[in-house]
C-alpha cells in the first residue's frame, strides 16, 4: 500500500497517490520532460488532471524526492472486450486525456503516462514507478497492463526501416531506444505497432502496443480465464478414393474439436495431404509430390471454410506448395476464424525430403497474435534446431505448434524430446501432432509412428514431468487440453528457475539473417 519508500542513488524516494495540490508541479514537470511533444500536442492541463483524480485517484502516482515531485505515472482502467490487443489511439483510449472512459469493472490497467525529471533520469525512478503500477495491477486483481510505447529513436531510422523492422531491431539489441528498451527490461512484451497513435515527430506518430500480464490474476466469477483450449489431431493415414473422402475425414475432426469440445486452436500433423496420392495411379515420388501440389486450391478452400464455420484457428498440418520459381516448399497454413490464412514454410529439410521429393527450405518465420495467445509454428525437423524456436520466443510467442511426420520411434523421439526442450528453455507451451497408420502404395510414406503431446516448462505451475497431456501412441485420436497462459508468466517471474530472464546476453548473442516484414494484419514474418 502507498505511500511507499524506495532507496535510490539520489536518496530516499516516496511514491504516493497524487493530490489536487500537486497539479501545478505535475504540469510543470510534464512540460520539462516532453518539450517537443508539448509543443506539438500540449501538456497536461488542470482540467484533465482534476478529472484523473475524480475518476481514478488510486491510479495517479507521484514520486517525491526531498519534498519535490520528480516523477509521475498516470493510469486508468479500461474494458477492451474480446480483443484487448486491437489497435487504438492515445486520444481514443484516454478520452482526449480526461479519462472519462475509466471503467472500474474493466480488467486492464492502461498506462497513460510515465515521466521523470530529466535532471535525475537513469537513477531508477522509472523502474520504481513501473513497479508501483504493477503493484496496483496486482492489488486490484486486473488481468494486464497495456500501454502505447513511444518509439523515441524511430525518426533516425525511418528512411531505412519500417516501424516493425525498427521494433524488432530494438528487441534484438541492434538499436538503442531509451523508451522501448526500458519497457522490455520491465517485463513488457511487444504485441504490435500502432500507427497515428499520438502526435510525436520523434516516433513518426507510431507507438508500440506493449503488455504485461499479471501472473497473480484470478478470474472473476463468470468470467473467462486466461486458459486456451487446444486440440491436437493424431491423424491416421489410410487409402482414399479422392479429395472428398479426405475432406470428410478432416471435417470430422475439426467439427468435433469445435462443436463438441470448444477448441480454440486445432493442430493437424505434417504432410497429412500425402494420403491423397493413395487414390491416384501409382507414380514416382517426385512426380507424386508435384501432383499433390495441384490440390492446393482445394485444400485452402476446405480448411478456410472449416476454420470460418467453427470460428477457430486451424493449423492445417503441412502441404507441398509450388513457389513462383517452381520450387516446392513444405508449408504449414494457419487459418484464422475469418477463413483467411498465412503460410509458414519448413526451414530445415530432412535428407529424405530432399532425396525423395526435392523439397526446398523456406526462409521465413511467422509470429501470429491472436486474442488469447501469441503463436508460432515450426514444422517437424525445425524444432530440432533451438535457434528457430528462440527467434520466435524472443518475439513473444506463448504457444509453439509443431506438426510432424515420423516413420519410426527414433524419429518421433527426436521431435518430441526437442519439443520438450524448447518448452523448458523458452518457458512456452509446445503442442505437437503426428500422423499414424500406413500407406503401402505411396513411396516414402509407407509407415508412421506418432504420439500427440503438449509440453510445458518444468516447474511447480505445471505437470510433474513437463507433459501437459499425451495421447496413446499409434492410434487415431484427438488430444484436447487447456493451457493457462498466466502460468507461463508466473513461472517466468517467480519459478524455481527463470531461464528467459537468466540468459547471459553479455556472453552470448543471437543473430539472424531474417529481414522482417508485415505480411498480413496481425502477423509478422522474417524473410531472408
Amino acid at each position: 500500500m502507498l505511500p511507499k519508500d524506495f532507496e535510490t542513488r539520489n536518496g530516499k524516494v516516496v511514491v504516493r497517490n497524487a493530490r489536487v495540490a500537486d497539479i501545478p508541479a505535475l504540469t510543470a514537470l510534464h512540460r520539462r520532460c516532453f518539450p517537443q511533444m508539448v509543443a506539438e500536442d500540449g501538456a497536461w492541463e488542470e482540467g484533465q488532471l482534476r478529472s484523473h483524480f475524480d475518476v481514478f485517484e488510486e491510479g495517479q502516482l507521484v514520486a517525491v524526492l526531498d519534498g519535490k515531485i520528480v516523477g509521475a505515472a498516470s493510469s486508468l482502467i479500461v474494458n477492451l472486450g474480446r480483443n484487448p490487443l486491437r489497435k487504438h489511439t492515445y486520444y481514443g483510449i484516454t478520452d482526449d486525456g480526461y479519462f472519462y472512459n475509466h471503467d472500474p469493472q474493466g480488467d486492464t490497467l492502461y498506462g497513460a503516462e510515465v515521466y521523470v525529471d530529466p535532471e535525475i533520469r537513469r537513477g531508477g525512478l522509472g523502474a520504481i514507478l513501473y513497479e508501483a503500477r504493477r503493484d496496483l495491477c496486482r492489488r486490484l486483481n486486473l488481468r494486464r497492463i497495456l500501454c502505447g510505447g513511444r518509439m523515441a529513436s524511430y525518426s533516425k531510422h525511418a528512411d531505412k526501416l519500417t516501424p516493425e523492422e525498427y521494433v524488432w531491431q530494438v528487441q534484438d539489441g541492434k538499436i538503442d531506444d531509451p523508451v522501448l528498451g526500458f519497457q522490455i527490461a520491465q517485463g513488457f512484451a511487444v504485441r504490435g505497432v500502432m500507427p497515428n497513435y499520438i502526435r510525436d515527430t520523434l516516433s513518426k506518430d507510431y507507438a508500440t502496443l506493449i503488455e504485461w500480464l499479471n501472473p497473480d490474476y484470478q478470474p472473476r466469477e463468470g468470467e473467462d480465464s486466461t486458459k486456451v483450449r487446444v486440440a491436437c489431431v493424431q491423424y491416421k493415414m489410410r487409402k482414399l478414393s479422392g479429395f472428398e473422402e479426405f475432406a470428410n475425414q478432416v471435417r470430422y475432426f475439426v467439427e468435433t474439436a469445435g462443436e463438441d469440445y470448444g477448441a480454440e486452436f486445432v493442430l493437424f500433423p505434417e504432410f497429412l495431404t500425402v494420403q491423397m496420392l493413395s487414390g491416384l495411379e501409382p507414380m514416382g515420388s517426385r512426380e507424386g509430390i508435384r501432383k499433390l501440389a495441384e490440390f492446393t486450391d482445394q485444400f485452402v478452400e476446405l480448411m478456410g471454410s472449416l476454420a470460418r464455420e467453427q470460428g477457430l484457428y486451424l493449423i492445417a498440418g503441412s502441404h507441398p506448395v509450388e513457389q513462383p520459381d517452381g520450387r516446392l516448399e513444405n508449408t504449414a497454413m494457419i487459418f484464422k476464424p475469418d477463413g483467411t490464412y498465412i503460410c509458414q514454410p519448413k526451414l530445415h529439410i530432412t535428407p529424405s525430403e530432399k532425396t525423395w521429393w526435392g523439397i526446398s527450405g523456406g526462409n521465413s518465420l511467422i509470429v501470429l497474435q491472436t486474442p488469447k495467445a501469441k503463436i508460432g509454428v515450426l514444422i517437424c525437423y525445425d524444432v530440432e534446431f533451438p535457434e528457430a524456436a528462440r527467434y520466435l520466443a524472443d518475439r513473444g510467442i506463448e504457444i509453439l505448434f509443431v506438426p510432424y511426420c515420423t516413420d519410426n520411434r527414433q524419429g518421433y523421439l527426436r521431435v518430441s524430446t526437442c519439443a520438450a526442450a524448447r518448452a523448458i528453455e523458452n518457458q512456452i507451451y509446445v503442442a505437437t501432432a503426428g500422423v499414424v497408420g500406413n500407406l503401402p502404395d505411396v513411396p516414402a510414406m509407407d509407415i508412421h509412428y506418432g504420439r500427440a503431446a503438449v509440453f510445458t516448462p518444468s516447474d511447480f505451475e505445471f505437470a510433474r514431468d513437463g507433459i501437459q497431456a499425451q495421447a496413446d501412441p499409434n492410434v487415431e485420436t484427438m488430444l484436447v487440453t487447456d493451457l493457462d497462459i498466466s502460468d507461463l508468466y508466473r513461472s517466468r517471474q517467480s519459478g524455481a528457475v527463470t531461464p528467459v530472464s537468466d540468459r547471459r546476453r553479455d556472453l552470448f548473442e543471437f543473430h539472424n539473417k531474417l529481414a522482417n516484414e508485415i505480411i498480413s494484419k496481425g502477423a509478422e514474418e522474417g524473410s531472408l
